[in-house]
C-alpha cells in the first residue's frame, strides 16, 4: 500500500467514525442524519444566510437528492412539529419550508451535540496537533 493510500483510509476511517457517532447523538431526537441536515438547511436560511426560506426544492438541492425524497424528509419532520410549509410569498405555486420554535430548539441542540462529538473524537490531540490537523486539512482540499 503506498503512503497516499494509506492516508486516504486513514481520512475515510477518520470521516466514518464522526458520521457514526454524530449519526448516534440524534438518537434522543429520534432523527436521522438526513433529518437533521434538512432542519439545519431550514433553520440557516431564516438566521439570515439566505435572503428567504428555502423551497423544497432548495432543499432537495442542499441535500443532494431528489426532490421526492426531500418532500419525505420534510413530512417527517413536519410530524415531529419542527417544521411547517406555507406558499411562497414571492411565488404561490412554489412550497417554503420553515421551522418551528421547536424545531429551532432541537436544531440548536443537535449542533451542539455535534460539537460535542467532534471535541470528544479530537480530545486526544493537543492545541498544536488541531491547529497542524486543520491547517493540512485546509491544503488538501486547497481552501
Amino acid at each position: 500500500m503506498t503512503q497516499g493510500h494509506h492516508e486516504g483510509d486513514l481520512l475515510m476511517r477518520a470521516a466514518r467514525t464522526l458520521r457514526r457517532r454524530w449519526a448516534h447523538s440524534l438518537v434522543p431526537w429520534e432523527l436521522s442524519p438526513h433529518q437533521a441536515r434538512a432542519l439545519r438547511v431550514i433553520c440557516s436560511a431564516l438566521e439570515g444566510h439566505e435572503d428567504r426560506p428555502p423551497r423544497l426544492s432548495d432543499v432537495a438541492e442542499s441535500l443532494r437528492i431528489a426532490p421526492r425524497s426531500a418532500t419525505e424528509v420534510i413530512d417527517s419532520l413536519e410530524a415531529k412539529g419542527l417544521v411547517g410549509r406555507s406558499p411562497s410569498p414571492n411565488d404561490r405555486r412554489s412550497i417554503v419550508v420553515t421551522p418551528t420554535p421547536q424545531g429551532q430548539q432541537v436544531r440548536r441542540a443537535i449542533e451542539q451535540a455535534r460539537v460535542e462529538e467532534a471535541d470528544d473524537f479530537f480530545a486526544p490531540l493537543d492545541e498544536a496537533d488541531r491547529a497542524s490537523l486543520a491547517a493540512i486539512l485546509r491544503k488538501a482540499l486547497d481552501e
